[in-house]
């Protein structure tokens, strides 16, 4: 996962911040409904919901909307999501995972392969690209909560897997079902992270050109655009000088 601040900011310097931001409220809403719905609505007793009411707060969705997402799934007027998980390949065979929430499969179905396929992609079956990723979880800090071996310090006390520091972040990986009780443990040490969720990190990473990058964000951007889709995650690689010039074009 190098150069993780980098590619954690390039979407909002293109200008996207404002949009993906409702869009972000509305996708964490689903979350916690849903994880309120499959366990226990109590905040205390379910992992998942606490994971997803932890991530919705450090992403300033407002309480009452945070709120009003847990009631609807006690309530029992919830819709009815289904979990589904998609993996094709991208431009010059950038490995994609998406991960959606749906009511309706088909519909989701048929707008995440029209996507890939519109904007030179392809997608595959199951299991066509998830081995090029492990499932972890990730804590991430601001730089200033202190230096790198205090942060390493205290994530491997934590339970933690690994951290890679820059002059932006400190990212800590942990075993996805350890990430409840790491993230507790490094909030006591070092106060509250920035994000605290379940990613997919990639294990080999392919390198892209301004070009290659170009396609592959267009394709991104409009699969994220999708009420249905919770996350979008590649294994790009590109270099500093790559990433500047798509930053600035």
């Amino acid at each position: 996962m190098a150069g993780h601040s980098k590619w954690a900011n390039i979407q909002h310097r293109k200008g996207r911040q404002d949009k993906l931001r409702a869009k972000l409220f509305s996708k964490m809403s689903k979350e916690i409904t849903v994880a309120a719905k499959m366990g226990d609505p109590d905040v205390d007793k379910n992992p998942r919901l606490r994971l997803a009411v932890k991530e919705a707060k450090q992403n300033s969705v407002p309480k009452e909307v945070i709120e009003r997402a847990i009631n609807k799934a006690v309530g029992g007027d919830a819709e009815s999501y289904d979990e589904i998980r998609y993996e094709g390949y991208g431009p010059n065979g950038v490995a994609i995972i998406v991960e959606a929430m749906t009511d309706n499969r088909n519909r989701t179905a048929s707008n995440v392969r029209s996507t890939f396929t519109k904007n030179g992609g392809n997608l595959g079956e199951t299991g066509s690209v998830g081995f090029m990723f492990d499932r972890k979880g990730q804590i991430v800090y601001p730089a200033s909560v202190g230096d790198e071996d205090t942060v390493m310090m205290a994530a491997l006390e934590a339970g933690a897997e690994d951290v890679q520091s820059d002059e932006g972040a400190h990212v800590v990986y942990c075993a996805a079902t350890d990430l409840n009780d790491v993230s507790t443990a490094l909030e006591k040490a070092l106060g509250e992270a920035e994000s605290t969720k379940l990613v997919w990190l990639p294990n080999m990473q392919t390198e892209l050109d301004l070009d290659g990058l170009t396609k592959l964000m267009k394709l991104v951007e409009t699969l994220e655009d999708d009420d249905d889709v919770q996350s979008v995650t590649t294994n790009v690689e590109a270099s500093d000088a790559v990433m500047a010039a798509y930053a600035g074009s």
